[in-house]
């Protein structure tokens, strides 16, 4: 499976979570899951636009919410990576511009938290999305443009074996089934294809992920299950940027707030 992540975010254009909602939890209902399921079957603007209203109570009050809780936890251990929650939160609308799927909406809510510095150039950070059958976790470098990509070659190449010691923990691989590479064949040009981390430096993107039941977004799991894997990933996330922020000045980072 690969996760196209855009290489800016998107922040939504609709206003934010009503301000009265301190009863609000950070899970969806069930009510979500069944949005997602009928604008699956039915992604048309004719349907979409009486029930934006649907939309912006079950799916985007809630998630805005979800990445207010999450961004909380992400102070201890990513905090250079915190944002307002509507920054982070992507829209559901898709560019068709050049697509040859003339779909106007994305099937999923999803979230991108980037690097300070890095929000508008990709770099790596974490991200979830819900669909209506599946919840994605992940976290990593997904489409770095071509300076990025050759400096994080570079940084593998005396650093490999970290990446590897990051990758092989044992709490990763319990609770990240996948890795994310798109890898050449053969060596990028001006790398040695005989290194020995020539594995890593032949992948485009670096990044892993896990893949739940839908379901669990409806529960009050749904915090620790983000929580517990971003929190894992972070050493990972900051490896990969390590070298893409060490020339950018430093910049002041927003505290998270939460939504009500």
């Amino acid at each position: 499976m690969s996760i196209r992540i855009p290489r800016a975010t998107e922040p939504p254009r609709q206003s934010a979570a009503p301000k009265n909602s301190r009863t609000a939890k950070p899970h969806f209902g069930p009510e979500a899951l069944t949005f997602l399921k009928q604008l699956a079957r039915n992604n048309r603007r004719e349907w979409f636009n009486p029930r934006k209203p649907l939309f912006l109570e079950h799916l985007r009050a809630p998630m805005l919410h979800v990445i207010a809780a999450v961004l909380d936890d992400m102070a201890d251990y990513a905090p250079g990576l915190l944002r307002p929650a509507e920054k982070c939160m992507m829209r559901i609308y898709r560019d068709t511009r050049f697509a040859a799927d003339k779909t106007p909406y994305k099937k999923n809510v999803a979230a991108w938290f980037a690097a300070g510095g890095l929000e508008k150039t990709s770099g790596a950070g974490f991200y979830f999305h819900l669909t209506k059958d599946e919840l994605v976790i992940a976290a990593g470098c997904y489409m770095p443009d071509r300076e990025q990509l050759h400096k994080i070659r570079l940084h593998l190449l005396d650093h490999h074996q970290q990446m590897r010691k990051l990758l092989n923990a044992p709490t990763m691989k319990r609770n990240f089934t996948q890795f994310e590479g798109l890898e050449l064949t053969r060596a990028p040009k001006g790398f040695p294809p005989d290194h020995a981390g020539i594995d890593l430096v032949r992948c485009r993107q670096w990044g892993v992920a896990a893949t739940l039941p839908a379901q669990i977004a409806t529960t009050n799991a749904l915090i620790q299950e983000i929580g517990k894997r971003f929190r894992l990933a972070a050493p990972l996330v900051h490896f990969l940027n390590e070298p893409l922020l060490a020339s950018r000045p430093a910049t002041k980072q927003p505290k998270a707030f939460r939504l009500d």
